[in-house]
Parts: structure tokens; sequence; C-alpha cells
């Protein structure tokens, strides 16, 4: 290459890596990508290709036509159930529920999970562990069988209160609706506590030993490596579970509703989930069920954005 008249040599145009480093990625990892194929087929299977059903809500859609040669309808659905006038108690249901769900449920398995890592007998940790998981196991359709025997007119709680004089006649704690969102509380959280504690106490494992011998010798006791580490060692567990938490604030239940509510309680157990089945899978109307699912979801993709900001400009903590 020649010279310039000042005697420096150009230098050549500096071409991007990133295209030839992405293709190194690649094929480095290309036993990974070739075992997750079949995974990746699954997926786009059977969570991508039946998408193309959410036109259903915008159509008024008739069985055994196409959803694409249906009328085209556009909001109509949406605005038929915001103008609903079951709207108002299905969403206050739905945000309640959720909302007790995540008030109570959420912190339980955090300190159950906090409890049980303090256990030193291994024995009868995994012991209590196996009892707290089981109930995970049960159906829902169990479950509502063993409410309705503890807490049916003439089950086991009303014979005790009857037996100790506490109560004239037998409360009807499922017929009554005040007492819906409580049983139903009580009934998620017994469910599902145990399970959701794995993941805790995985991640408790994780927190390094070495930390723990030094907060003993600067004197913490068990309650003060809780607060001083254990917790702040899960701190990004805890974020992520609870911002998916408020994403599924809309997923209040289906099949608990269903089982364990009656015409007595529908004011108060008429969630989003159980109202899009009822009109939209009983009564047909697929288009107006398809709707109310799609709104759900949008809104639940809204808040799972809105609470990842706030996780990362509050705690400087973010899955995304």
């Amino acid at each position: 290459m020649k010279k310039t008249m000042h005697g420096n040599i150009p230098s050549a145009p500096v071409r991007s890596a990133k295209p030839a480093t992405w293709k190194r990625t690649l094929y480095r990892e290309r036993n990974l990508w070739l075992i997750c194929l079949p995974l990746i087929a699954w997926v786009i299977l059977f969570n991508y290709v039946p998408m193309y059903g959410i036109l259903m809500a915008f159509v008024d859609y008739i069985p055994g036509k196409s959803i694409f040669t249906s009328d085209w309808v556009g909001l109509k659905h949406f605005k038929d159930f915001i103008h609903s006038p079951d709207f108002g108690h299905v969403l206050r249901n739905t945000l309640a529920i959720s909302g007790l769900n995540i008030l109570f449920g959420f912190p339980a398995p955090i300190v159950l999970a906090l409890l049980l890592n303090e256990l030193r007998k291994k024995k009868f940790k995994q012991i209590v562990q196996t009892i707290s998981y089981l109930p995970h196991f049960i159906s829902w359709v169990v479950v509502a069988s063993i409410l309705f025997t503890l807490l049916g007119n003439e089950g086991i709680l009303n014979d005790i209160l009857l037996r100790l004089g506490w109560i004239g006649k037998p409360i009807s704690f499922l017929g009554e609706g005040k007492y819906f969102w409580g049983i139903i509380t009580a009934a998620n959280i017994w469910k599902d506590i145990g399970w959701s504690t794995i993941i805790y106490l995985s991640a408790m494992a994780g927190v390094d030993s070495e930390v723990y011998e030094a907060g003993r010798v600067d004197g913490l006791g068990r309650l003060g490596a809780m607060w001083h580490i254990t917790l702040p060692g899960i701190r990004t567990t805890i974020v992520l579970l609870w911002i998916l938490g408020i994403g599924g604030i809309l997923n209040a239940g289906f099949e608990q509703q269903l089982l364990i509510g009656n015409a007595q309680t529908r004011e108060y157990y008429e969630v989003v989930d159980t109202y899009a089945y009822k009109y939209g899978i009983q009564l047909g109307n697929y288009s107006y069920g398809a709707a109310v699912g799609l709104m759900k979801a949008v809104i639940a993709v809204i808040l799972v954005f809105s609470a990842n900001r706030v996780s990362k400009k509050v705690l400087d903590t973010s899955i995304f």
C-alpha cells in the first residue's frame, strides 16, 4: 500500500465482528440447539400456531364456519363485556380473590421456607416437607369434598360448635357469600404453600455458608441471620415471583370456584375465567368468551411490564 504525502498509511475499514461471532456461537452450541429442537417445535406447534384463534374475539364466529370468513365486528365483544351488568362484580371478585392470594398466599411459602431452612434434623425436615407438598397433588374435586365435609351444614365444624354450645344452629359457611373469599383463600394457601416453598428452599441453598459464619461471628442470631442474610440472598427470586404474581392477578382460579361455589354465592365467586366459560362455552358465544379471555391476557402483560419497571427502579432488580 502506498504512503500518503504525510507518510501515513491509511487504515483499512474496520468490519463488524457481530455476524461472525453470532455464527461461531451458533456453531459452537450446535449440539445444544439440536437437543432443543423438539422442544422448540413443540412450543411453536402448541403455543404459537393456535394463536391465530384470537381473531375469534374480533368476529362473529359461528361453529363450523372458518374464522377468516366470519363477519368482522372489531371491538364489539370487548365493549359488550365492559358494559355488561356483570362486569362490576366479576372484576371485583377477581381482584379481591387474587389480592387476598397475593397478600396472604405470597408471603406464606417464604415464611414456611425460612422455618424449614432452620430445621437441623434432616429426617424431621424431610417429613415436614413431604407433608406440606402433598396437598398440591390433590385435585380440586377432592379438596371440594373435604371442604363440604368440614364446613357443610352437617359438617364436622358445625357439629363441634353445636356440641360446645357456641352456636344455636348450623352456620352455612358454604352457602353465604361473606365467607367465600376467606374459604377460597385459605384453600389456595393450604394447597400450594408447600409446593411453592421448593423454589425458595432452592434459592436458600445457594446462599454462601461463609456469610452465615461471618454473621455468627458478628453476633447475629437465627432471626438476625434470616433477616440480614437469607432474605437478601433470595431477594431476586422473591422479586421474580412477585412480578409474575402481579401479572397473574386476574387469574383468580377456575375449578375451585365452580366446585365450591353455588347459586347463593355466585355474586362472590364469579370471576373472569368462570364468566368466560359460562358465556363463551356453555352458551355457545365463543367470540364473546374469546374477547373476555384476550382482554384478561392483555391486562396481565401490561401488569407484568409495569411491575417489572417499578421493581427495576425501586429495587434495581428485573426479569428483563
